[in-house]
């Protein structure tokens, strides 16, 4: 089986380096159905799969310029509060069979927002570009914290959206932050939120390690072989197809 956790992670790096999306959108499912963890298991085990690998993109974003710590910081204050919220409310109440449906439902509608967010991609930058016209500048900052604060619960509760839920965002409020800037802070901001929610999680034993550490050891390669084979495959043939699988994974988990 382990050999399997590292093709596993093998796959979801190479699809992450092509597209720069799909880390726990893909992961979750496939803890799910391939290694048979409970969900609220998958989602921690994610969750940590997430903060590991992207640290490192975090510092080369760091180290290139392309985050706006600003952003970042209001983010995290909505993001940070909403995750520990969301913890705390399942340290109080135990992993019931609600807390298991409502993770799981969570999960599908995670998913599925994910596919749209990925499926239209080009148009945000445009909403984005509308919604400036007549959205003051001074309510940017509380906005910003409000959807860290959605984040923050979507993430505790799924594992997803740090990563295109969360630049889709950002592109929203902030249409005339370069694209390479866009990713820089998604990425800087996804660092600690996951990082949050994982310790969150660990502490309710919701995360198997040593299937993490497996996962780890095929998603580095994974990726860096992803980011070569960006410019040789078509754009939109690989998000057409994380497409297709995000949605077959989305109706599956809710169903």
């Amino acid at each position: 089986m382990d050999w399997i956790a590292i093709l596993s992670g093998f796959g979801v790096g190479a699809i992450v380096g092509m597209t720069g999306v799909g880390g726990g959108s893909l992961m979750t499912p496939l803890l799910l159905s391939v290694f048979k963890l409970n969900p609220a298991v998958a989602i921690g085990t994610d969750l940590w799969f997430a903060a590991i690998t992207k640290t490192a993109g975090s510092v080369s974003h760091h180290n290139a310029g392309h985050v706006n710590w600003r952003i970042t910081g209001l983010l995290l204050a909505g993001s940070i509060p909403g995750s520990l919220a969301m913890v705390a409310l399942m340290h109080a109440t135990g992993i019931t069979k609600g807390w298991a449906s409502a993770l799981t439902f969570s999960l599908g509608v995670a998913l599925l927002l994910t596919a749209v967010v990925v499926a239209y991609r080009s148009a945000w930058h445009a909403v984005g570009l509308r919604l400036e016209r007549w959205l003051p500048e001074q309510h940017k900052p509380w906005l910003t914290v409000l959807c860290g604060l959605i984040l923050g619960v979507l993430v505790s509760l799924s594992s997803i959206g740090a990563g295109a839920i969360g630049a889709t965002l950002i592109m929203l409020l902030y249409p005339r932050l370069e694209s390479h800037r866009v990713v820089g802070t998604d990425i800087a901001h996804a660092v600690p939120l996951t990082f949050v929610a994982g310790i969150g999680h660990a502490t309710l034993g919701h995360v198997d390690w040593s299937l993490l550490g497996a996962l780890l050891i095929g998603s580095v390669p994974g990726i860096w072989i992803g980011a070569q084979l960006t410019r040789k495959m078509p754009e939109k043939l690989v998000r057409g197809l994380l497409c297709a699988a995000l949605v077959t994974a989305g109706l599956k988990v809710i169903h």
